[in-house]
């Protein structure tokens, strides 16, 4: 009996070794939304058939964040809170995220470039480091293409410049997932039309179905500073895709993201601080 106790007890034992450890896999794990600083300044900026919601931190030079598809500003709590201290920070919901209205006009990213563009003339800011996350990146790098005259450099996290760069299981990940479910209650907190979550994820999913799908050609056009970053856990982009997005974008540094995944700005700050900063200072 002694023998067959002390066997259960290691095998337990293992089990909540081997559990402690999946547990611990922080590429794994959605972490909270930060708390957000109180802003400088914040408001709605009509902007093209939209209003736009801003808030501005700090002082400095312009570094300006937008965030992934579904979700709002509120991701970038923990970048915030860093750059604040020596930059202007400049975050905003896109159209139809967060606190910003949308319309009936179908998504595009080319549209979505437009509204920021739109948003940096009326807060009247001439160039701006870019940070863009998902969405966000896909946004950079267009404003890279089509308006490259807003930009001091580009920092594109998990971004992807054609529909097949994303993998076909995203969907059935369990962290995406969870992140779908939060920015779904926050949209019912923060949105002005809160019960229309399903109507808004309709919309931009007929975006995603055929956008982005740029060429290398057109990628290869591209002279502002860009620096490619993508977790090594990404559950949504494909690695090879970015190492390609590297390849055709002249000068493109790839930064590889190590135990982080999609969100790899709420996994770890410190590292995607870091990342900004070594991209910032070109090295």
């Amino acid at each position: 009996m002694r023998a067959i106790a002390a066997g259960i007890l290691t095998f337990f034992s293992l089990f909540l070794t081997v559990a402690g450890a999946r547990s611990a896999e922080r590429w794994a794990e959605l972490p909270a939304f930060p708390a957000m600083p109180a802003p400088k300044t914040s408001g709605m900026a009509d902007v093209n058939d939209i209003k736009m919601y801003y808030a501005e931190y700090g002082e400095g030079e312009p570094l300006l964040f937008i965030h992934g598809g579904l979700g709002n500003t509120d991701v970038w709590g923990n970048q915030i809170a860093e750059f604040a201290r020596d930059h202007l920070v400049i975050v905003a919901d896109s159209r139809g995220h967060g606190r910003s209205t949308r319309s009936q006009q179908p998504f595009g990213y080319d549209l979505m470039t437009s509204d920021y563009v739109a948003l940096l003339d009326y807060l009247k800011i001439d160039k701006v480091t870019l940070v863009g996350w998902s969405d966000g990146g896909i946004i950079g790098i267009d404003m890279a293409m089509k308006h490259p005259e807003k930009l001091t450099r580009v920092i594109a996290q998990a971004a992807n410049v054609t529909t097949d760069g994303v993998k076909p299981d995203v969907m059935s990940n369990k962290t995406f997932n969870d992140y779908i479910n939060v920015a779904g209650e926050q949209y019912r907190k923060l949105s002005p039309t809160p019960n229309e979550y399903e109507a808004f994820v309709n919309q931009i999913s007929q975006m995603w179905a055929t956008q982005p799908h740029w060429t290398a050609a057109e990628l290869g056009k591209i002279a502002v500073p860009v620096t490619l970053a993508i977790g090594d856990h990404d559950e949504a982009v494909k690695l090879e895709h970015t190492e390609m997005m590297a390849k055709d974008i002249p000068g493109a540094k790839l930064v590889i993201l190590e135990d982080a995944s999609h969100f790899a700005m709420l996994q770890d700050p410190k590292g995607y601080d870091a990342m900004i900063r070594d991209a910032m200072a070109g090295r």
